[in-house]
């Protein structure tokens, strides 16, 4: 990426044939990022909608090889959407972060810039694991108030964790970051160094759940489940296939930062960034925006009860109309990769961004 600020490439048609734009844009600490406007020029009665992914992957994840979309039932909707590539994006290339840093430069300036595209005065969000926690962080410290209505899957400022992640996170952790500054689920396909060939070899004969292992992979590095982030069922054969080229490096200063805020019990910073809380559970959160939770029973990353203690908190803090939703037959990435989605989650989120 040479370009880092200014107007959108050239178009591109998508597969459903719309048009995306990719827009260059800066961080408020400098650094580049992208993000795809889809449906360009289309009517957008309802307004933008920023989707925001997780760690270790990219705006593609919003995007898997199934006949409908989330990004396509927004925009059918009457939405203008926006997927953001923040710094944990693979597109943007490995480099060591936090969520203060996403938290204090990404998402302000990205809600800025949709807006000064757009010319809306408000706009919504559906953000999704790490681009939840580290979104919810911006919102809780008032540094997105344009942002009306958010919706967030798996975690947002509690996260809990199964009891094997917390051995790993706490005990594993600290030996693997003397060998290594990231882990990467790509490893299953092409690991290049001694350590990422022993995390390979480790994880090969200790996971059988299928044949593909950057799936195995991905379950070793964000969960305790075999498979962690999805039910093999919910998903089609062409979206498990896809899945190999849609994970690379996660630092090791997040999984830091991420045992911290689980021995808290909620999100903490780790870093003195401009504008933001050092604890973000214990106070009333700095922002008028309407919360839609979403969570998986099957989720092995981030246990329902991680949204379930977000709810409590949101209703002891403020009288609102705040939501939960626990879906019984989904787990943490099928939620938006699932072959059945359209049918079981994306009416639920529409539902969620339309009242």
């Amino acid at each position: 990426m040479t370009e880092t600020t200014g107007r959108p490439t050239a178009d591109a048609s998508t597969p459903s044939g719309r048009q995306d734009e990719v827009h260059f844009l800066r961080a408020d600490d400098g650094l580049g990022l992208t993000m795809v406007r889809v449906g360009a020029g289309t009517d957008s009665p309802r307004g933008p909608v920023l989707l925001v992914h997780g760690a270790g992957v990219r705006a593609e994840l919003f995007r898997p090889p199934v006949e409908r979309t989330l990004v396509d039932a927004l925009v059918d909707d009457g939405y203008d959407v926006w997927l953001l590539n923040w710094r944990a994006s693979i597109d943007i290339g490995p480099v060591p972060w936090t969520l203060d840093d996403a938290a204090a430069y990404d998402h302000p300036a990205a809600v800025k810039y949709v807006l000064a595209e757009t010319g809306a005065e408000t706009m919504k969000a559906i953000v999704h694991c790490q681009g939840s926690t580290s979104f919810c962080m911006s919102a809780a410290a008032g540094l997105v108030p344009q942002v009306n209505v958010i919706v967030s899957n798996a975690v947002s400022l509690h996260p809990v964790i199964p009891p094997l992640s917390r051995f790993k996170i706490r005990v594993l952790r600290p030996l693997m970051q003397r060998f290594t500054p990231y882990l990467n689920p790509a490893w299953g396909d092409g690991p290049n160094t001694l350590f990422s060939r022993l995390a390979r070899w480790t994880v090969m004969a200790t996971h059988h759940e299928c044949n593909n292992p950057v799936c195995r992979m991905v379950s070793f590095t964000y969960g305790s489940g075999r498979p962690a982030l999805w039910s093999h069922e919910n998903l089609n054969e062409a979206t498990h296939d896809w899945i190999r080229g849609e994970f690379a490096e996660v630092p090791m200063s997040f999984f830091a930062q991420m045992a911290a805020c689980v021995e808290a019990g909620q999100l903490v910073s780790v870093t003195k960034r401009p504008g933001l809380l050092s604890t973000y559970a214990d106070s009333a959160p700095r922002t008028d925006a309407r919360f839609a939770l979403f969570a998986g029973a099957r989720n092995r990353c981030f246990l329902p009860e991680s949204q379930e203690r977000t709810f409590q908190f949101l209703q002891q803090h403020r009288n609102s109309t705040d939501t939960l939703q626990v879906l019984p037959d989904y787990g943490h990435l099928d939620f938006l990769l699932g072959q059945n989605a359209a049918r079981d989650v994306f009416p639920l989120i529409l539902a969620e961004l339309d009242r």
